[in-house]
């Protein structure tokens, strides 16, 4: 009776140290990760600022299937003479139309012939030598095997959001990622592709109409709703388009496009890189079913995009990760007047009530951040084609530089030329009643941020 006593206890330590076994194996293999997962973070978080740069500047995620393979723009950049149609895409008139080039880029040779005047701007060819390079800032150039011509052109993030400092010349020089290219006359360069018959099918209107639409947007404007809701113009009669926004600075803001609700960078990376850029991918939002609100894209099931292949989705936690990461420039020196900042800055946190809205640091709510038209003072038109029908209480940034960053004005359709005047009109709305040296001190401080 012992004996079995004993076998029982031992059979039973047997079996409880054989299923602890697998525990303490897992405890001892969770602590040995614990201790080593600061590293794991930091390794993650350097491999997807690599990782998120090289998305951003570089991945057409396909696209070139759309605007070569459908809208044939890359034969009328080559022109011609190098077997595509037209005149063809010059670098002197590309630099007119906003298009910029990565300075660093540029082949040795080639950089030392420009420099001495021996390279020939208002030839095409040298435009094919710049996209061989892959020195076109946005823009990848798909050549034959030979890589002698041009047989197709892809789009990247980098087209829109990003521009350069202009140290070698006017548009060439070293990347600003983040800023937004308020030069880019993206209408202007689509309305050069061969055929547009994917829009006029999308849109269903003529050719002539998508060609009045596209060249109404001018430089630093793109309607990214157009492909929705078919609003090619205001009631007014203005484009419906909206001025390139910055990628930076956007780390803590929520909803990071003009208008509400649409969603935070990662939806809208999705969402460009699915239903703008025309790159390979899966893209879901139901909202877009609503075919009195989206006519376009209830039609198209734009909502509902599933390709075979997906060249998008992988890429989003990298790409979200490093924008992100992209800092606000700082004011130089000079760039506006200390002194009066420090009175300015009074005013914008106590009388103006500009911190109401623009809380510091972040200069947005932090929060649901989206007010009505009636509260801002505007009209609704822009707010309208938006899922929540507001506007984005933009966070306020690098507001002291507009030669790149704010150039063509400030609000998403640039309606107000100058901080002076968004003061002014404030001061109206709101009934502030500040004085002349009050504006003036708000706008110093304005440009300090």
């Amino acid at each position: 009776m012992q004996r079995r006593a004993q076998i029982s206890t031992l059979l039973f330590t047997l079996l409880l140290s054989t299923a602890l076994v697998p525990v303490f194996a897992q405890m001892s293999k969770k602590a040995a990760s614990g201790k080593d997962f600061d590293a794991t973070v930091a390794e993650q978080a350097k491999r997807y600022l690599e990782e998120g740069r090289d998305t951003f500047r570089f991945d057409t995620f396909g696209s070139e299937d759309f605007w070569g393979g459908k809208l044939k723009l890359h034969e009328a950049i080559a022109g011609e003479k190098a077997g595509g149609v037209g005149p063809g895409l010059s670098p002197q008139v590309a630099l007119e139309l906003g298009l910029k080039v990565d300075v660093n880029a540029i082949p040795k040779d080639v950089a030392e012939a420009l420099s001495k005047g021996e390279v020939d701007l208002k030839d095409p060819a040298s435009t094919l030598v710049l996209l061989k390079s892959n020195a076109v800032v946005g823009v990848t150039g798909f050549f034959d095997e030979q890589g002698k011509t041009l047989r197709s052109v892809g789009i990247q993030c980098a087209l829109c959001h990003s521009t350069v400092d202009d140290s070698y010349a006017p548009g060439i020089g070293h990347r600003l990622d983040g800023w937004p290219n308020r030069d880019l006359n993206i209408g202007a360069i689509v309305v050069l592709a061969p055929d547009l018959t994917a829009f006029v099918d999308m849109l269903q209107v003529t050719e002539g109409e998508v060609k009045k639409a596209l060249e109404a947007w001018g430089p630093g404007k793109f309607d990214a709703l157009l492909n929705l809701d078919g609003k090619a113009f205001r009631p007014d009669g203005k484009t419906a388009a909206t001025l390139n926004p910055a990628a930076f600075g956007l780390a803590g803001v929520n909803n990071h496009t003009w208008t509400g609700a649409w969603g935070t960078v990662s939806y809208w990376n999705a969402y460009v890189g699915n239903l703008e850029m025309h790159g390979k991918g899966v893209f879901y939002d139901p909202r877009l079913d609503n075919a009195k609100k989206y006519p376009v894209a209830g039609r198209t099931k734009q909502g509902h995009k599933q390709d075979k292949e997906d060249r998008i989705t992988a890429k989003l936690p990298a790409l979200h990760f490093y924008q992100l990461a992209l800092p606000t420039p700082k004011p130089p020196e000079g760039a506006f007047d200390s002194a009066a900042a420090e009175n300015g800055k009074a005013l914008f946190n106590d009388k103006a009530k500009c911190a109401t809205c623009h809380v510091p640091p972040i200069f947005t709510e932090p929060g649901w951040n989206l007010h009505t038209a009636e509260e801002i003072g505007i009209d609704d038109f822009q707010a309208m084609r938006s899922p929540d029908e507001r506007y984005r209480t933009a966070p306020l940034r690098a507001l002291w530089d507009v030669e790149k960053v704010h150039k063509g004005g400030f609000y998403h359709d640039g309606r107000f030329a100058t901080l002076q005047d968004v003061v002014e009109h404030y001061d109206r709305h709101l009934g502030l009643k500040l004085s002349d040296k009050e504006k003036s001190d708000l706008v110093e401080y304005l440009k300090s941020i």
